[in-house]
């Protein structure tokens, strides 16, 4: 009898039972309470000297089995010859690149690509810095390897040559984008363009660079007494410096105590310096002067006051030139300090070209506000906030703190400045912000550069003082300014650069070669000469260090050269379209709206269209391009500067990987590397492209879907949104 009731008894409702709780939703984020950060905390490091002089900072860390280490030396390109600009940069990657006596570098580059290693070298303003990452199983090789690069770099002639070419092409693209120009002219005035932290690289500069120069500069820097190295990772703190003594007991090398740095002493001249592009319909725009260093007593309360003034989507900048005026997307400031010589203080933005001066009047109009009453407590509050809740990230890690005590140590400042630099944040008062306002910026010593088409301006730039005109013109270059206009904006990579030497019989007969047998894995000339138009689909994902975007891809590519790039982003829809036969046609679709092709992203669409599977593998083809063979690498090149490197699987005769420097920033090195080939219309293409730049991972593509021969005209291609 119960067992029969039992299904009736299921279909009758249940009793109603307590309901839980509701949490309780704020009513605004203003609301929201969060619990206060962890403390940050100094691990301890175990520090030694070698023999040779050489200081060693040890973090043991055995959360991942990974093993990291960074050199610092006290160099950097403030050390350059006024007549060679451009040689601390060269010599800081033939370090690398160079390779050394026993290993080119593109054998290097292979090694620690097959054992996910890196080692890479740098020079930048004030310091250098030789680094390496490794898997702690592979810790003793690669650690040779980064003691051969670091004691013994072999600087060869063909990479400074290589390297020479990059460095002329990139001074030949310097003026493609008026953002670039603005800072470039904006920095260079304030600090004063004759000093070393105001010029800039020529062509006559890297002319005269020669191997002799580079193996001088790194014979002068580069010696124990002069570095500090710290390794951190999953090691035993004790055998880690005795291998470490045993790797470098053959370092001798010995030099006088390096000088100081040269001091920044000029008083910039105050005024409007202005840039005509023609092909623009933004003018990009930097105003200010000179900031201070970071131990300056006042620093934290101007850091808080740049954030009030223009710190983000808060900021009395954003809410009033963008958001109440409409006048621009974008603008900010911020109060710059370096370790050991004074930043800038400066205001950056773009806005209609017809808004010029009205927003310019608009960031002065907010100086004087800020310059004459009291910020509220609420503005007070966010502002500090934000300065410590991001500047706790540079130690959230071991190893960012090993970096930051790194970086301490190296300009002289006491290990505890960043509790120092928290406490005098958390005691900044609006007062304090009132009066290093008044003491710190002074607008009648601002250097204001401004880069726009005069003619869409609604009211002249003379109404608000003087103007210079800064002169764009290249120094030995073979055109006028290549930012003039928009048909001049995709200038050859390398235009004035010396000729690269011709390559040997033997290097084009092996480069032709193992371009046919790559081709006929590929599906065989006649197959890849048969697509005529060919659509891919993709989902990109950036890592987390370049931002974690995600985007959805769409490439349709037209033979011989009509091409269209439609990206889904989280922010909107960029649509692109280019023909390589007619580059003033092509335009660019924004969030924003339809306007031209800005010049480097024509350039890396140029590049693009070279690097076609299509067109690259029948390259012997085309009278305009050479195909080599260079250590067992194909390397193609065309006229215009582009060029791959690429290296064959042996195993299935397909691309293994391809590498090139980034078009428009040379300096870029990037590598692809291709994985689960599959056949469409006779045709294999990678369904998989892993990313690297600079050694280091930035995305991921995962080809969804790919169309050959479906019939794509020039009318659909080009069809604007």
């Amino acid at each position: 009898m119960m067992l029969a009731a039992l299904p009736a008894l299921a279909q009758q409702p249940a009793a109603p039972s307590a309901a839980p709780p509701k949490p309780s939703v704020p009513a605004s984020y203003k609301d929201l309470k969060f619990g206060a950060l962890r403390p940050v905390q100094i691990p301890k490091v175990e520090e030694t000297t070698l023999p040779n002089g050489m200081k060693v900072y040890l973090l043991e860390d055995h959360e991942l089995p990974l093993v990291r280490g960074v050199a610092l030396i006290r160099t950097g390109n403030l050390f350059d010859p006024a007549d060679k600009i451009g040689l601390a940069s060269i010599t800081g990657e033939l370090i690398r690149s160079g390779g050394t006596p026993a290993k080119s570098g593109d054998q290097i580059d292979e090694e620690l690509e097959n054992i996910a290693a890196s080692v890479e070298s740098e020079i930048g303003e004030s310091s250098a810095s030789v680094s390496f990452s490794t898997l702690k199983e592979r810790t003793a090789e690669v650690l040779a390897t980064f003691h051969d690069i670091l004691t013994n770099p072999a600087f060869r002639q063909d990479k400074l040559d290589l390297v020479r070419t990059q460095v002329h092409g990139s001074i030949q693209r310097r003026n493609d984008e008026a953002h670039g120009i603005a800072e470039r002219e904006f920095v260079a005035a304030v600090y004063g363009p004759a000093t070393p932290f105001g010029w800039r690289i020529e062509h006559a500069t890297i002319d005269n660079i020669t191997r002799d120069d580079v193996v001088a500069f790194y014979k002068r820097y580069y010696f124990p007494a002069n570095i500090i190295l710290a390794v951190h990772g999953d090691f035993n703190a004790a055998e880690m410096k005795a291998a470490l003594e045993k790797q470098f007991a053959d370092w001798k090398a010995t030099q006088p105590p390096v000088p100081a740095f040269p001091k920044v002493e000029t008083q910039a001249k105050p005024g409007i310096r202005f840039a005509t592009r023609t092909d623009v319909t933004q003018t990009s725009f930097a105003l200010g002067h000179l900031g201070d260093v970071l131990n300056e007593k006042d620093y934290p309360a101007l850091e808080v006051m740049a954030d009030i003034l223009g710190g983000g989507f808060h900021s009395r900048l954003f809410q009033k030139v963008r958001t109440q005026l409409g006048y621009a997307y974008q603008i900010s400031s911020s109060w710059g300090a370096n370790f050991d010589h004074p930043g800038i203080f400066e205001i950056a933005g773009s806005t209609k070209a017809a808004s010029t001066v009205e927003t310019l009047k608009a960031v002065y109009s907010e100086l004087d506000r800020m310059r004459t009453q009291l910020v509220t407590e609420e503005e007070l509050q966010s502002a500090k906030d934000t300065v410590i809740n991001g500047f706790v990230f540079n130690f959230d890690t071991p190893s960012k703190t090993l970096n930051r005590l790194l970086t301490y140590r190296y300009f002289g400042y006491p290990d505890d400045f960043i509790f120092q630099y928290q406490k005098a944040v958390q005691q900044v008062t609006r007062a304090d912000i009132l009066r290093v306002a008044r003491q710190y910026i002074d607008p009648a010593k601002f250097v204001i550069v401004a880069v726009g088409n005069p003619k869409d301006f609604h009211t002249p730039l003379t109404a608000l003082g003087p103007v210079t005109d800064i002169d764009l013109t290249i120094p030995g270059s073979a055109t006028s300014p290549s930012s003039t206009t928009a048909d001049q904006s995709v200038a050859p990579a390398a235009a004035s650069a010396p000729a690269a030497p011709a390559p040997s019989p033997d290097a084009i007969a092996s480069g032709r070669e193992l371009l046919a047998r790559l081709a006929e894995a590929l599906g065989g000339e006649a197959k890849l000469a048969a697509v005529k138009d060919m659509t891919q689909k993709a989902d990109m994902v950036l890592d987390a260090s370049a931002g974690g975007l995600r985007a959805a891809q769409t490439e349709i590519w037209l033979a011989p050269s009509q091409y269209r790039e439609e990206d889904v982003l989280p922010f909107g829809k960029i649509v692109s379209y280019y023909d390589g036969a007619n580059p003033a046609a092509g335009w660019m679709f924004t969030p924003q709206g339809l306007g031209a092709i800005p010049p480097q992203e024509q350039a890396q669409i140029a590049f693009e269209l070279f690097r076609k599977w299509f067109p690259l593998m029948l390259s012997a083809r085309d009278a305009g391009r050479t195909v080599t063979e260079k250590e067992g690498r194909l390397v193609i090149a065309d006229q215009q500067g582009n060029s791959v490197e690429i290296t064959i699987d042996p195993a299935t005769g397909l691309p293994a990987s391809e590498s090139y420097p980034q078009a428009g920033a040379p300096a870029n090195k990037i590598l692809e590397t291709f994985t689960d080939w599959q056949e469409t219309a006779g045709v294999k293409l990678p369904r998989r492209i892993a990313i690297m730049q600079n050694g280091k991972h930035f995305a991921d593509l995962r080809v969804t879907a790919v169309e050959i021969n479906k019939g794509v005209t020039a009318e659909q291609i080009s069809k604007k949104p």
